[in-house]
């Protein structure tokens, strides 16, 4: 597993992954965060459950990551997909020659005015009503990228990767749009460093 595969699971995933018991993930969970490699935070969905977040500014210096993920396209996939969720592919639509596209679980009518703001601040351009529900857009050869947690636990199928990004509709202000998108910049540009456009190695589904 890559570390964009780490990134946003919760530690019951983590131990399923990598075959440990409970109590010797909790062992290394504790040192990784000792050491400032990874946080934790509690799900906007489910406040029971946790996910590890990596440091990137830390695991930027180590190595350099390598191209272990491919795909045809990548969609972004957030609950409402009215901010982030766009914002994430217009970003990626700048920073790669890759398509990108964005859907929701339970799609608004329009993107959010503030999302709308956000993107023009930033010279990105986005369509005031293109939202979809990933059950009409999502291809087998797409890799799909749940920027939320109420997409990433609502999918029956969990997407390979998982983005926990809080929602800055929730708070509704300039700057929690500006955080939102610094956050998604910063994930993107990491992204499109590790993805080739052979669509074999990886597939994503709702």
């Amino acid at each position: 597993m890559s570390t964009h595969g780490l990134d946003g699971r919760s530690p019951g995933e983590l131990s399923e992954a990598f075959g440990l018991s409970s109590n010797l993930l909790a062992h290394h969970l504790k040192v990784l965060e000792d050491a400032g490699l990874v946080t934790r935070a509690r799900s906007e969905a489910d406040r029971r459950r946790s996910y590890v977040r990596l440091v990137p500014d830390v695991l930027a210096g180590l190595h350099p990551v390598p191209a272990t993920l491919a795909a045809a396209r990548v969609v972004f996939v957030c609950t409402r997909n009215s901010a982030r969720s766009q914002l994430a592919a217009a970003l990626w639509q700048r920073r790669s020659r890759l398509p990108a596209a964005s859907a929701g679980t339970h799609p608004a009518e329009r993107v959010h005015p503030r999302a709308l703001a956000t993107a023009r601040r930033h010279r990105l351009r986005l369509d005031p009503q293109a939202t979809a529900h990933i059950r009409d857009l999502v291809r087998t050869d797409d890799l799909v990228v749940a920027v939320c947690d109420n997409a990433y636990e609502h999918l029956t199928r969990r997407p390979p990767l998982h983005w926990s990004v809080p929602d800055p509709v929730a708070v509704d202000t300039e700057e929690a749009f500006e955080r939102t998108f610094t956050d998604l910049a910063g994930r993107v540009d990491r992204l499109a460093t590790a993805l080739t456009d052979d669509p074999a190695p990886t597939k994503g589904t709702p």
